[in-house]
């Protein structure tokens, strides 16, 4: 395409007006952005993504585009309403456009949205004060970026500084994001092998939840002089369907890698603040590790942050002698730590982890009943708290429950590469209301599907 000043800026001009609009479109207009919506994934982001969406692909005549949200619900831009079983992938703790959120990012907006990256900038300084005196165990030093793969590249990268060492055990179906360390730490085949070579240093996956086999790896990795850096796990695993290890994995773990000398990472990206029904999924085995990584709900479903905290020992690679091995210009800035400041003063406020233990155990025990009652679609239910997952027999049969549900207007995690593992993964602050009409909602949906299997 030639450069277009003169269109990008009428057109910039007219999407403002949209933007800052208060009022609900009307129809006419609603329908236009939906068309230039579609036009425009399809053209200038992501055809593939647009043809997969269930939002487009199960949304009848006019596909269902964002316009507004509030609590554990939302509002397309023709005024369809949905219950929120999804929550961004746990981006969503605090609900949709929670206020005490917003209204602290918008103060600071109006004063100081960035840092000059030279003074000190002080929420920076708070926010890592708040993660020290939340996260368990000795962990005190924090280093913000702005997601979840950014947050597991700099605890890769600290275990690698402290220790001397390359190598890193994790895990099979394991997710840790996206970028090129990442990526080399995680145990799905459909987004690693088409990159080819990755982390130049060792990567050993063992199955989730056999601490045996970690156990065993370790032992291998020091009789033939392999240093592990890190032994890295999710604790409970979250696109791989809400999986929880057995209740020895994490203290046998936890006592191998110090027998070891390797450094126990906690990717709590998804499962961090409340998400499982304690505040850090580690809590659920008493557990402290050497480093503890969390975003998504961080920024209180409002701004994207994520953070890396550590021991004051195992940080002092990062501080002496270059405090500026591992920077980001944006991330951590004003705006994203006022916005994890409020969402972890509402977090702790209101004790969302014991809304989310006791509505996860309502829910999954109802979905437990309806598995039961349609074996031939469910194979099990998993999870703990809010982070519950539905275990097809097949993907085809995943992706229709999803699909099935969408059309009733309840919205649950994607489908493409593990539509047999469905998650339920709602705000915390979800009513029992909205939890009784989506269980409803499920069964109905179930019942269709059942008759086609």
């Amino acid at each position: 395409m030639n450069q277009n000043f003169d269109n990008a800026l009428a057109y910039s001009s007219q999407w403002l007006d949209i933007i800052k609009q208060e009022t609900f479109p009307e129809e006419v207009q609603a329908k236009w952005i939906i068309d230039e919506s579609k036009r425009n994934f399809a053209e200038h982001f992501n055809r593939g993504w647009l043809e997969y969406r269930k939002s487009v692909t199960e949304a009848g005549d006019w596909a269902s585009v964002e316009w507004s949200g509030s609590g554990s619900g939302f509002t397309d831009v023709l005024g369809r309403k949905y219950i929120d079983w999804l929550g961004g992938f746990g981006m969503l703790d605090l609900g949709w456009c929670h206020p005490d959120v917003v209204d602290a990012v918008v103060a600071q907006a109006k004063r100081s949205p960035m840092p000059s990256q030279e003074l000190i900038d002080p929420l920076r300084g708070v926010l890592g004060k708040m993660m020290a005196d939340i996260t368990p165990g000795d962990l005190k030093y924090s280093w913000f970026a702005a997601s979840g793969t950014e947050a597991i590249e700099a605890a890769i990268k600290i275990a690698k500084l402290y220790t001397g060492r390359s190598a890193f055990i994790v895990a099979v179906k394991a997710f840790h994001g996206k970028t090129m360390g990442s990526l080399s730490m995680m145990g799905k085949a459909d987004y690693r092998q088409p990159m080819g070579l990755m982390y130049g240093g060792s990567v050993y996956h063992v199955p989730f939840g056999d601490a045996g086999a970690v156990e065993q790896q370790l032992e291998i990795c020091d009789k033939v002089g392999i240093g592990v850096a890190g032994v890295m796990f999710e604790p409970i695993q979250g696109e791989a369907g809400a999986i929880v290890p057995p209740d020895d994995f994490w203290p046998r773990v936890r006592a191998a890698t110090k027998k070891y000398g390797a450094l126990l990472i906690a990717d709590e990206v998804q499962t961090g603040l409340g998400r499982t029904g304690k505040l850090w999924g580690v809590d659920h085995w008493n557990i402290a590790p050497d480093i503890i990584a969390t975003a998504k709900s961080l920024g209180g479903g409002v701004m994207p942050i994520s953070s890396v905290t550590t021991t004051e020992e195992i940080f002092k690679p990062m501080m002496y002698p270059n405090p500026f091995m591992h920077t980001t210009t944006t991330g951590g800035g004003a705006l994203a730590c006022s916005a994890a400041i409020a969402a972890i003063n509402v977090t702790l406020r209101d004790r969302l982890w014991e809304a989310a233990d006791k509505k996860g155990t309502y829910l999954k025990e109802k979905v437990q009943d309806l598995a039961e009652e349609f074996p031939q679609v469910y194979r099990e239910v998993t999870g703990k708290g809010l982070l519950i997952g539905q275990h097809f027999h097949t993907p085809e049969i995943g992706y229709k429950v999803a699909a099935e549900l969408f059309k009733r207007g309840v919205v649950v995690s994607g489908t493409l590469t593990s539509a047999q593992t469905v998650r339920i993964e709602p705000p915390l602050i979800i009513s029992q209301e909205e939890i009784d009409e989506g269980l409803n909602r499920l069964a109905d949906a179930v019942s269709v599907v059942s008759r086609s299997v």
